[in-house]
């Protein structure tokens, strides 16, 4: 028998649209009164939009909306329907907001600072909309189909189709605009990555020691972490052995390696960088 997934909850679902209208009108803000004004554009579809709006009679919110369509259908067989909604209803809100932002007075007219700002908040707005469940863009998605066909990885592609964008507004802008451009999108980039993953940075530690008991326990002591004791063997000794896992923030690394390395100089130690950590007892200490 199929087991039945309980469904999203109606308030659950108004909460997260409301967050993809608020991601979106914060990427409209940046487009309307940061970026178009200083012929700055985004990677993606964005930026195709964005040129072709300054090219033709085309309407931004209408070209934006046309291009994903596709995509959006693509990423419903890819991703599912509440992915397709959810992007959908972000894409429409980017293009009815950014049509009422149309002839406001822009923030700055210097191109650095509307590259560094119109990135973050441009950055922050796709950020929260795919923090909830949404895109503004499908290039990402062309991105995964064309990778199921073609011997690259997803990044490798949609970083080709930026530089086919930005060569294309450099003609169109001119080469210092398309610089800038691409400037924006990185600023964007990374700002997405914040906001997606949060500013608590943590990291995952691999121990391997003999004295694990030990150190587990000033671990828990001395630095307030639970661990996790997990069944390993040597691969060079077929020797059985204990493991333990942990979860830190990036200011505690220094201290664990301390604390392990007091009790046991031989220990083996492996530091990851993890996307999120939810859930648990995991809580981010008060310094």
């Amino acid at each position: 028998m199929k087991k039945q997934h309980k469904k999203e909850s109606v308030s659950h679902f108004i909460y997260r649209i409301i967050f993809i209208l608020i991601g979106a009108g914060l990427a409209a803000t940046a487009i309307e009164l940061f970026l178009i004004p200083n012929k700055i554009i985004d990677g993606g579809i964005i930026g195709v939009s964005l040129i072709l709006d300054y090219l033709t009679p085309a309407n931004f919110a209408v070209l934006v909306f046309l291009l994903n369509l596709p995509f959006m259908y693509s990423g419903y067989k890819q991703i599912g329907k509440t992915f397709v909604i959810s992007s959908l209803i972000g894409i429409a809100g980017l293009g009815i907001i950014e049509t009422m932002l149309h002839g406001a007075e822009p923030f700055t007219d210097q191109p650095i600072l509307a590259t560094v700002f119109g990135g973050v908040i441009l950055g922050a707005g796709v950020g929260l909309v795919i923090r909830h469940g949404g895109s503004l863009d499908g290039a990402e998605i062309l991105g995964i189909l064309l990778s199921k066909k073609l011997p690259f990885s997803i990044g490798e592609i949609v970083m080709f189709l930026n530089i086919f964008v930005f060569s294309w507004a450099g003609f169109v802008f001119g080469w210092e605009q398309a610089m800038y451009s691409a400037m924006t999108y990185y600023i964007a980039f990374k700002t997405i990555d914040t906001v997606i993953q949060g500013l608590e940075e943590t990291k995952a530690v691999i121990i391997v020691s003999d004295q694990y008991e030990e150190v587990s326990d000033a671990i828990l002591d001395r630095l307030g972490r639970g661990t996790t004791k997990l069944k390993g063997k040597g691969g060079y000794t077929d020797e059985e052995k204990e493991v333990i896992y942990a979860v830190i923030t990036r200011l505690e690394v220094t201290k664990l390696k301390n604390i392990v390395y007091e009790i046991d100089n031989n220990a083996f130690i492996t530091i990851m960088n993890t996307q999120e950590t939810k859930g648990g007892k995991f809580k981010s200490p008060i310094h």
